[in-house]
């Protein structure tokens, strides 16, 4: 897949001061391109076509290893909508294509942090956001990182406001001293727990998808992503 060709959505650092911990470096450095999002991918013209006609989409997001200050490089963050039946938000998953991606998903209400934990995820691992979960993506690599996501193509737009108005989600990943991970709260929320960690690849087997193979194969077996679609019929916990 020539995805470099094609012409990516380019995120921007003015886009994303307020979400960031070091708001003195964020007063003064220059607009830097902070990631690359290639939406709507496909091998061919046939394949997009069965992609659209099963309501999915497959894209991929690029994140070169810069510092942001302090913290390391992320994606803005985001939230999905409620499917139809209103109960959950879209799932969606992801697989790592290049580098070391650490996710952070957490469960909001109101002010209130319900359950968040992050996931470490190396080449070839795949991650599923389940319902309910916001998520952003976090390069700690020292390499760029390109991620791959399916999703359902059935709803306009990502959620950023609420985290916007929070500065943030509520970890900020900070390089300490040793240049691993300094957890740091955002002090913008009432109710934080502690940090919880998880592997990769959960849920793959409920979903009888294949760790080992590349994810957008599953081009050839649409319906195992139905879940991306229908969630309700799923159990989660």
């Amino acid at each position: 897949m020539k995805f470099k060709k094609l012409e990516p959505s380019i995120r921007y650092l003015a886009e994303m001061k307020e979400l960031l911990f070091d708001q003195e470096w964020a007063k003064t450095s220059p607009d830097l391109k902070l990631y690359y999002m290639y939406r709507d991918l496909s091998d061919n013209k046939e394949e997009r076509d069965l992609i659209h006609k099963h309501n999915l989409r497959y894209d991929i997001t690029i994140i070169p290893f810069i510092m942001l200050g302090q913290e390391f490089n992320k994606t803005a963050g985001h939230d999905h909508p409620l499917t139809p039946k209103g109960n959950m938000t879209f799932p969606e998953i992801y697989q790592v294509l290049h580098g070391e991606a650490v996710f952070l998903l957490q469960d909001s209400e109101g002010d209130s942090i319900i359950d968040i934990y992050t996931i470490k995820a190396n080449k070839e691992d795949k991650v599923v956001i389940p319902p309910n979960y916001e998520h952003i993506i976090i390069n700690t690599s020292g390499k760029e990182l390109q991620t791959a996501n399916w999703i359902c193509n059935n709803f306009g737009s990502n959620i950023y406001k609420p985290f916007r108005q929070k500065h943030g989600f509520c970890y900020y990943a900070l390089r300490s001293d040793t240049g691993e991970i300094n957890w740091v709260k955002n002090k913008n929320y009432n109710i934080i727990p502690n940090l919880k960690f998880i592997e990769p690849n959960l849920w793959l087997d409920k979903f009888n998808i294949d760790k080992n193979k590349p994810m957008y194969h599953l081009v050839n077996d649409l319906e195992k992503l139905d879940f991306l679609k229908n969630p309700e019929k799923y159990n989660w916990k």
